[in-house]
């Protein structure tokens, strides 16, 4: 056996005597070399650091042995080609993993090499641009993103490149809002949280969401849209007519917080929808016309209502309210006879089916990470800002699918009661 074959048998055992892999070995030997020249592993001018420079120039001019057909100095006499390297140039790329990487990229002579691991003109490796446009889904401003780069990586990032950054997801959310919809869902639920945005002075602006869940139990964020001034059932028409104008033909059931005037939008686009207010809304906008000292009474009270077994036991319940508490709090009570007609129809459902239409939590899950992101950010410069930010929140939800297979399985038995109740309404198997 020769010395360079004991020398690298040896590479391949580490000291307890265990046989170790060629990426094990390779990793030990650069450790060992570390120590030896006092290198840290990690940091500015760490091993890392150097073991990724090493990488990339070495990718680089094997790519460049590839394009000109042969090794350095080793060039063919009789070959047509007349291009060969032409020394190579330094340019500071920025790694996630490692910050700010100084490296050598080859040149040929007639300027035809277009490396490919590390492009023209491209400043920033591996998933930067994914990092910054995560931070900005969590409410950071440019600045603070760029700050953050140059804490954590030790690497210089401007402002304006964060934007640029941020502003390469516009046509992806464009793209997005506008992409063709299933012609039936089971339920959509709908809600407007409040952003503040600084056009002049700061003010409050509603934006518009929507979830659809399909006939197959998967949930989808139909869409955001930026409104002005308050929410209003108006706007909520335009938004509910974008959803037919993309190809959603019927809905069995929208859930809303009760918003004055959202039934007719709803009817005027889709005439057989059943509109069903969130009995959360309505419970929490009861406590709010009583007195805390009440409280516990009327939580009491209340409750045979919207646990009843059907319509009429509900109706019965409501009147024994009125009859105990309509003298001193006569608007909770015709707070829940105007949405009366909204509040009943989950009360012709069985269990499973209630758990799922008596709120709307499917949208304020989404609602609360909306939420705080604004928060994080205060204020947003432009409208065009605050929708890119709660774009790329909507963008980061459940990349691991773990989520919807779960609330495939919640919806699973509510689909089924449903396509027994609407069975006339329900599209064939194959057509969704």
């Amino acid at each position: 056996m020769t010395s360079d074959a004991v020398s690298t048998e040896r590479k391949k055992i580490n000291k307890s005597g265990r046989s170790l892999s060629p990426e094990q070995a390779a990793a030990a030997e650069m450790v060992a070399l570390a120590r030896e020249k006092g290198l840290d592993l990690t940091g500015p001018d760490g091993l890392l650091k150097l073991f990724t420079k090493n990488v990339l120039e070495t990718a680089l001019n094997e790519e460049m042995t590839t394009h000109l057909g042969h090794e350095k100095n080793r060039a063919e006499s009789g070959r047509e080609s007349r291009n060969v390297r032409n020394g190579s140039r330094v340019k500071t790329v920025i790694s996630d993993a490692v910050g700010g990487i100084e490296i050598a990229v080859p040149r040929d002579r007639e300027g035809t090499f277009e490396p490919e691991i590390v492009k023209k003109r491209q400043r920033r490796l591996g998933s930067v641009d994914e990092v910054a446009l995560s931070l900005y889904a969590k409410g950071l401003t440019t600045g603070e993103i760029s700050a953050h780069f140059s804490d954590i990586y030790g690497a210089s990032i401007s402002k304006d490149t964060i934007s640029r950054i941020t502003d390469a997801v516009i046509g992806e959310m464009e793209e997005w809002r506008n992409r063709p919809l299933d012609a039936v869902y089971a339920a959509v639920f709908v809600d407007a949280i409040v952003v503040k945005v600084r056009d002049g002075q700061v003010a409050n602006q509603p934006v518009y969401a929507a979830i659809g869940v399909t006939l197959d139990g998967r949930k989808d964020v139909l869409g955001l849209w930026a409104g002005t001034g308050g929410e209003g059932a108006k706007f909520w028409l335009s938004v509910l007519m974008d959803l037919k104008n993309r190809g959603v033909n019927d809905v069995f059931f929208l859930v809303c917080d009760g918003l004055k005037g959202l039934p007719d939008s709803v009817t005027a686009v889709w005439p057989q929808t059943i509109v069903q207010t969130c009995i959360i809304h309505l419970i929490r906008n009861t406590f709010r016309l009583v007195p805390r000292q009440h409280w516990d009474a009327i939580k009491k009270d209340i409750k045979p209502i919207y646990t009843a077994p059907n319509q009429d036991a509900a109706l019965v319940a409501l009147d024994d309210l009125e009859e105990k508490w309509g003298n001193k709090y006569r608007a909770m009570i015709r707070l829940w006879r105007n949405a009366w007609e909204e509040f009943i129809p989950f009360l012709s459902y069985d269990a499973e089916i209630r758990k799922v239409l008596c709120s709307t939590n499917a949208i304020e899950s989404l609602n609360a990470r909306y939420r705080r992101a604004v928060r994080a950010r205060g204020h947003f410069p432009t409208e065009q800002a605050a929708m890119k930010c709660l774009y790329l929140v909507t963008r980061s939800l459940d990349p691991t699918g773990a989520g919807r297979a779960r609330w495939a399985m919640r919806w699973k038995p509510v689909l089924n009661a449903l396509a027994v109740t609407f069975g006339d309404r329900w599209p064939a198997a194959e057509t969704y």
